[in-house]
């Protein structure tokens, strides 16, 4: 019984490594159940993998906003002001 209880959380639960591949898989296809709950539970242990969503969904949007804009990618300026809060933002993860 003893030996019991981590083989069940091994089951149940990702490494980090596979957690990430979730992640990146998640905004580009749909996730199975298995595969969603899986994700949840590693996120709600592990506050690395849930940082590094919280991460990567910020940068989506930020490239998403930067090429959905009318002008091209290129002449785009950030006022200073954005650029410290994004960079407030950061550093607060």
């Amino acid at each position: 019984m003893k030996n019991t209880i981590p083989r069940i959380l091994n089951k149940l639960t990702n490494s980090c490594k596979k957690t990430v591949e979730l992640i990146d898989k998640k905004t580009f296809s749909k996730l199975s159940v298995i595969e969603k709950t899986k994700l949840k539970l590693h996120k709600s242990i592990c506050k690395t993998c849930k940082a590094y969503e919280d991460h990567s969904k910020f940068l989506d949007e930020a490239v998403d906003k930067l090429y959905n804009q009318k002008q091209p990618h290129n002449k785009v300026q950030l006022s200073a002001d954005r650029k410290s809060k994004i960079l407030e933002k950061i550093k607060k993860q």
